[in-house]
């Protein structure tokens, strides 16, 4: 059996892809799988194959976004006129993109494709329509984007993260499975959340903080880490992913990491990526956060207290959608981005309240559990396999 998956754009498109591999080839151990990906997380797909001890054959495709900034007016577009200039460049990706994916599926013709959504998938899913290859669409966030909205139309079947209410999918074709995660994103006890924080060098019955804007890093998060992180440290110990992109941008806080004989003698450490997301937030008493879909699903799978403070610029306003979502249900505090950024106080004050409070984080925590669906990568695969078979 051939199967193709296809994942990229976001670190949200990319990690369930590996979980549902683990899982495929759990029930297929022969299957040949290819991964396909954009050029930017060609490396971390790479990367997290490699930590999976996965033999898997990760290509590059060509694929292009269309910027469309929910906060832009007409008139700024004019005035930015570089984001038109990208928009255009990103069009003959696009073309690119397709060139590729008919040539190779032309050639090598997989039983199945599984697409993770996002705009790497454009292309890959419209060459697919045209060789008639059967495709699955697996959309996370409770807002479907545009590449989805597009694809869902000639898929076998969809796919979703959230249940089916928050979409106006056809019924016949649409299951929700919930988000695949790798396996290690489950419940931690006292003991094994104690040895993560030594692990990670921290004291063990202190509360710790971990910060984390996706795996290119969020700027505004980063930024408001910096302008309160020594009120921050009196009160928790703090670990900040800053993310790909970002963490040049904060090399200044690594004066408050301290290393002594190879031991972190501060309550501070910052980290450009993990590959180990499991441990530092299985080690967390609390997590700040972006509100993507798939970091929501792995924190609710493990039952944390969470501070959001979504990305309100993407297309769609689907992070807001998705904060709104869980606060709605007492299951996340929610804090705006740009709000955060006038006032950093504001993260401050929430983060002070919280690990004050047992019982609210205790509350927080039980009801994001909620959102957590068993099995959702094996309920994915079986929906792929069924669709290779059909």
């Amino acid at each position: 059996m051939k199967i193709l998956v296809v994942g990229g754009g976001s670190g949200g498109h990319v990690t369930p892809v590996i979980a549902v591999v683990r899982e495929i080839w759990k029930e297929r151990p022969r299957a040949k799988i290819e991964f396909w990906t954009d050029k930017k997380y060609y490396k971390n797909v790479k990367k997290l194959a490699f930590e999976n001890e996965m033999d898997l054959r990760v290509r590059k495709i060509l694929a292009g976004k269309l910027r469309r900034y929910t906060h832009f007016t007409f008139l700024m577009y004019l005035q930015h006129f570089d984001v038109i200039l990208k928009n255009i460049a990103d069009s003959f990706r696009i073309m690119g993109g397709f060139a590729q994916s008919l040539w190779r599926l032309a050639r090598n013709r997989p039983d199945v494709i599984f697409l993770k959504g996002g705009y790497v998938c454009l292309p890959v899913g419209l060459v697919a329509r045209l060789l008639k290859i059967p495709y699955v669409v697996h959309d996370s966030d409770a807002t479907p984007g545009l590449t989805n909205r597009i694809l869902s139309k000639h898929a076998a079947k969809i796919a979703t993260g959230m249940p089916l209410k928050y979409y106006n999918y056809p019924e016949d074709k649409a299951v929700w499975t919930g988000i695949p995660i790798s396996e290690e994103f489950r419940p931690t006890n006292a003991a094994k959340q104690k040895a993560f924080k030594r692990e990670l060098g921290f004291a063990p019955d202190a509360p710790l903080m971990v910060v984390t804007g996706g795996s290119l890093g969020a700027e505004h998060i980063n930024l408001a880490i910096r302008e309160i992180l020594p009120e921050l440290l009196k009160v928790t110990s703090v670990l900040l992913v800053a993310g790909r992109e970002r963490y040049p941008e904060m090399l200044d806080l690594k004066e408050y990491e301290k290393w002594e004989d190879g031991k972190l003698q501060s309550n501070f450490r910052m980290l450009e990526f993990s590959g180990e997301m499991w441990k530092l937030f299985g080690a967390a008493d609390l997590v700040v956060s972006r509100a993507g879909a798939s970091t929501m699903t792995e924190l609710s799978s493990m039952a944390k207290a969470v501070i959001m403070v979504p990305n309100h610029k993407l297309p769609g306003y689907h992070q807001v959608k998705n904060a709104k979502t869980y606060a709605e249900e007492g299951a996340a505090v929610v804090i705006g981005d740009e709000e955060m950024h006038e006032k950093p106080e504001l993260l401050l004050k929430e983060v002070r309240k919280l690990l004050k409070n047992d019982a609210k984080r205790a509350e927080l925590a039980k009801q994001l559990k909620t959102f957590s669906k068993e099995n959702a990568a094996k309920n994915l695969v079986d929906i792929v396999l069924d669709v290779a078979l059909c």
